[in-house]
């Protein structure tokens, strides 16, 4: 073997495809030419298309306009285990209907009320986004506001000229005061209350990520639906087992609207405030216009989700079956729509805090050892906010692995110059 032949086997892999650069358009940062995405900013390099529609930041394999439930409320933990989540939501709601339809509505209502509050305090578990702080974490997003919700729900139950759990028909009409105390009270009231705890968090160095923000306000919003419901329906869980009867439709309707709907619209609801407050770089923006805008729309949300199951109610007769299926019905909706905004909102704020991050040289999420990819495990270029080969997030990732490293041999990636040293 002569020794052009030697220096070459010495050399290692080409890697003139990592030397050789491009100018991304958006950013006009150098990339590789083999990336298809923009290490900095994230934008697509392949398809030109800068806004990344059918690229979701967070989940680069599903559009942004996407009703995926679980990689919208859960995005840091989505790529590593999402039908563990499923699962568990889809047992849940399995059991709610059944011990509803069975009359069993103590046993409904608890597996209701807890199953989504306990599924993703077990994802923050799994992601570690508590940081080893789970204590205060909880105590915070979940036990302070669930309290709260208790008291202030307990306090405007019995204003309410009829009761919301009426099961059979009834003649009555919707009341004006009813109305105001759903449309105005309850929903700013409420939603005040849930901001304490992500506020409170995310105001704290270490928990001042957008994702950050944005999970606090779900924790908040499905743990204030969760002691809410409770109050609100204590009658039931205290009433014993009814026993299967013709009402089972309302039943059934009643627990999947209060139990499983409705913590979703919460903690969407709350959790995109959450994140404007938390804002787009380092640092949380604190009380600026965009979280008075959020926090605006939130108490919106919450109105036209209290009113419309409200007043939908009285169709066919206050407490009817068909009342209550319009109340899930219209839930859905509010849902569908909540899931889309949230989606568009981290999607936007991922791809703009990049940009921003770019234009200071980079973040530094990745720098140090060689990092990987979490999702497609491919090499992460130095101060990437973007894998280059996929297009997810890197912050979109559980903190505890956007420095996934390994060691790097003799002709290996460097991964402070971004070469591959000989």
């Amino acid at each position: 073997m002569g020794p052009a032949t030697d220096g070459a086997a010495r050399a290692g892999p080409d890697v003139r495809g990592w030397e050789e650069g491009v100018v991304c358009p958006r950013c006009s940062s150098d990339v590789p030419e083999v990336s298809r995405f923009c290490h900095h900013c994230g934008n697509d390099l392949r398809t030109g298309d800068a806004e990344r529609k059918n690229a979701y930041a967070a989940r680069p394999d599903e559009p942004v306009a996407s009703f995926k439930l679980v990689s919208t409320i859960m995005p840091q933990g989505s790529g590593k285990q999402p039908y563990t989540y499923k699962v568990a939501l889809g047992i849940a709601l399995l059991l709610t209907v059944l011990t509803a339809a069975l009359g069993a509505l103590p046993v409904a209502i608890m597996i209701a009320a807890f199953a989504i509050p306990i599924v993703y305090i077990i994802y923050l578990y799994d992601v570690n986004l508590w940081e080893d702080e789970p204590i205060p974490v909880v105590a915070a997003a979940f036990v302070l506001t669930g309290v709260l919700a208790a008291v202030f729900t307990w306090l405007w139950k019995d204003k309410l000229s009829l009761s919301l759990d009426t099961i059979g028909a009834n003649s009555a009409a919707p009341s004006g005061r009813d109305l105001l105390i759903l449309l105005l009270l309850v929903p700013v009231v409420s939603e005040l209350i849930r901001q304490i705890g992500p506020l409170y968090l995310a105001s704290r160095p270490r928990y001042d990520d957008l994702m950050d923000g944005f999970t606090f306000g779900v924790v908040a919003g499905v743990g204030y639906a969760c002691f809410e419901t409770l109050v609100l329906h204590w009658g039931w869980i205290s009433g014993g087992f009814a026993g299967p009867g013709s009402s089972a439709g309302t039943w059934i309707s009643i627990v999947l609207l209060h139990g499983f709907i409705k913590p979703l619209v919460y903690g969407s609801a709350t959790g995109l405030a959450g994140a404007e407050f938390s804002g787009l770089g380092a640092g949380y923006d604190g009380f600026t216009p965009r979280w008075v805008a959020g926090l605006i729309q939130a108490m919106a949300v919450n109105a036209l989700f209290q009113g419309g199951v409200y007043l939908l109610g009285f169709v066919g007769g206050h407490g009817s079956t068909i009342g209550s299926v319009l109340g899930v019905v219209w839930g859905l909706l509010l849902l569908g729509a909540l899931i889309i905004r949230v989606r568009t909102v981290l999607h936007k704020g991922l791809l703009e805090a990049a940009l921003e991050s770019a234009a200071r040289g980079g973040s530094n999420h990745a720098s140090g050892d060689l990092a990987f990819c979490s999702r497609c495990e491919m090499p992460l270029l130095p101060q990437s906010d973007f894998c280059s080969a996929c297009g997810n997030s890197v912050r979109s990732v559980p903190k505890s692995a956007r420095g996934v490293t390994a060691a790097t041999g003799a002709s290996g990636y460097e991964a402070t110059t971004g070469e591959t040293q000989v």
